[in-house]
């Protein structure tokens, strides 16, 4: 494995695992087994790493969840296999809650690099809601009220998530995706 990715994949799970600001650059340099140096070869800066990590996790979310829409053919299906994609995710045992919300939660807002990031991965959920629900054959008030629709099924979701966490529990994600059928 290269060193880049070493050092990635162990800060990505330490971040997720005991937060941001609990993880230090010692901890993953030992982790990953480099030398300091290789570390800051790859990341300039700790937040560099973050945003690596971030951005990352981006890539992949976005993915896991469009793959799983794509196995389904009406709207309704795609989003409800997105919810019962993320109702088998909150109950493995190594959940710690959304990535992105988490570090939200550990970085001033006045971060406005890592909040970008944080930003374009929950813009980019509503979007892929919006495409879901959206057709070519909408008119603009149409379009419009898909939109509105699929930020109301992202707040469901986020919220989801974000409750699963604080329980413990699924529950929240099945009474979210339950909600959001009502609303489609």
């Amino acid at each position: 494995m290269d060193t880049r990715k070493k050092i990635l994949d162990t800060a990505s799970r330490l971040f997720y695992q005991q937060g941001y600001n609990a993880t230090g650059i010692n901890q993953i340099i030992e982790e990953a087994g480099v030398a300091k140096a290789s570390l800051y070869e790859h990341f300039k800066s700790k937040e560099d790493l973050l945003i690596a990590y971030l951005e990352f996790m981006f890539e992949q979310t976005i993915g896991r969840f469009r793959h799983v829409a794509s196995t389904k053919v009406e709207a309704k299906e795609k989003i409800s296999s997105i919810f019962e994609f993320l109702s088998l995710n909150t109950n493995s045992k190594g959940f710690h809650g959304c990535q992105f919300l988490n570090i939200a939660g550990e970085i001033p807002v006045e971060n406005v690099r890592v909040y970008d990031v944080i930003r374009k991965q929950k813009n980019g959920l509503r979007a892929l809601f919006a495409e879901i629900l959206r057709s070519d054959s909408m008119d603009s008030d149409e379009l419009q009220s898909a939109e509105s629709l699929a930020d109301g099924i992202y707040l469901l979701f986020d919220g989801a998530i974000m409750s699963c966490k604080v329980y413990g529990e699924s529950w929240p994600v099945v009474a979210a995706h339950k909600s959001a059928l009502k609303m489609l």
